[in-house]
Order: C-alpha cells, then sequence, then structure tokens
C-alpha cells in the first residue's frame, strides 16, 4: 500500500507509539524523515536514532522514545505543511509554539532545522510540523 504523505506517517507512528508507551518505533527510512529526527534529538523530544538496512536495497529508522516520570516528552506532534496544501514562513513570520516552549520544524534552503535555528540564520522555508 502506498504511504501519500510518508513524513506525516512518521508522526503519526510516534504519536501512536508514544500513546501506547512503546520504548522504540520503526518508519521506513529517508534522507529528510532522517534530517527531521535529527532536529527532534538536538531538541531532546527523542532519545535517538538508527537506521536498520535490509536486504535488496531497503532500510528502516528505529526510533528510540523518550519518556520523563512516565509520561511521554512529546505532549503534541502535529503536521502544518501537508502534501495537497504546503505552508512557508519568512523570518519575521515564523510560528513560535506555545510561547518557545514547542519547536516548528523547518525546511530551508540551508537544510531542515528548527525555528530558533532558522532565525539565527536568517532564513524562512517550508514549515513541516510543530512539537511540544
Amino acid at each position: 500500500m502506498s504511504v501519500t504523505d510518508p513524513l506525516g506517517d512518521m508522526l503519526t507512528r510516534i504519536r501512536n507509539a508514544q500513546q501506547r508507551g512503546k520504548p522504540k518505533v520503526s518508519s521506513p527510512a529517508s534522507k529528510l524523515r532522517a534530517r527531521v529526527l535529527d532536529v527532534l534529538q538536538q531538541e531532546g523530544f527523542i532519545r535517538g536514532y538508527a537506521t536498520v538496512e535490509y536486504g535488496s536495497g531497503k532500510s528502516e529508522i528505529e526510533i528510540e522514545l523518550k519518556y520523563f516520570d512516565g509520561a511521554p516528552v512529546i505532549q503534541k506532534i502535529q503536521r502544518v505543511s501537508k502534501p495537497g496544501r504546503r505552508v512557508y514562513a519568512s523570518v519575521d513570520k515564523l510560528p513560535t509554539v506555545f510561547n518557545g516552549l514547542g519547536v516548528s520544524i523547518l525546511s530551508t534552503s540551508k537544510g531542515v532545522m528548527s525555528d530558533s535555528e532558522a532565525r539565527s540564520n536568517n532564513v524562512g522555508g517550508e514549515v513541516i510540523c510543530t512539537v511540544f
């Protein structure tokens, strides 16, 4: 079965696994997914991830989820820009999530980065998702 929004699928897998209290979740691998997971790891929302190679050129990403006192660290993760409706933001109009407690993840001309990093690099781009 083909997935129309692979990144949205990964975010939904993370959300569902955390609701069930799972320590790890896997998702098909891609460069964009890995860059988004890099930002989530830098911001402290996940423990880490590893790429698992299978034969015939297929690979998966195993994501280690993070919990604090039994509750998931990611309280809300939401896809903003979707395949049917892309959302772009300039530097001065980058969204803040819960007054700076959360993070917006952007795809910019300088790579995938958080909203605070995009402000410091003075670049805007496509708002991929928000995490709190």
